[in-house]
């Protein structure tokens, strides 16, 4: 199923496979970091998407204490997460527009494979505070 994706992945954004592979490793990789539900949902129904993100995580020099995460899941480490993650993305190749196609190709995925609703772009991937994602959604409409 993960290679599913990172094919559907290199199709939609333009991506040669192994670029796909990374992006989604970052992606996944970032949303763990977050301590987002939804991701625990992806490696529950998704076998190789952990290994994915952690083995990204070790190639990107990410952080794996337990305390090192706890501190990036504060305001401010959710936030140098996810500016590390856009800078992450740029060097593989992703411009803005392709992010945002990666985004809709896993949200897209997701659904019609798993059932998992509610991956329609980053900050519904990522955010940590299931109440901040239903404000959010309040805000918008």
């Amino acid at each position: 199923m993960l290679n599913d994706l990172i094919s559907t992945t290199a199709k939609t954004t333009g991506l040669d496979e192994a670029s796909a592979r990374q992006a989604l490793g970052v992606l996944f990789n970032t949303a763990e970091r977050q301590g987002a539900p939804l991701i625990e949902k992806v490696f529950s129904r998704m076998p190789g998407a952990r290994t994915l993100s952690a083995t990204t995580g070790a190639q990107t020099g990410a952080a794996t204490g337990t305390i090192a995460r706890l501190i990036e899941q504060t305001p401010g480490g959710r936030q140098h997460v996810s500016l590390a993650m856009f800078s992450k993305l740029h060097e593989i190749g992703l411009g803005h527009k392709q992010i945002g196609q990666l985004m809709g190709c896993v949200g897209s995925y997701m659904e019609s494979t798993y059932d998992i609703r509610g991956i329609g772009h980053l900050g519904d991937l990522v955010v940590a505070d299931p109440a901040a994602a239903e404000e959010r959604k309040a805000a918008v409409a």
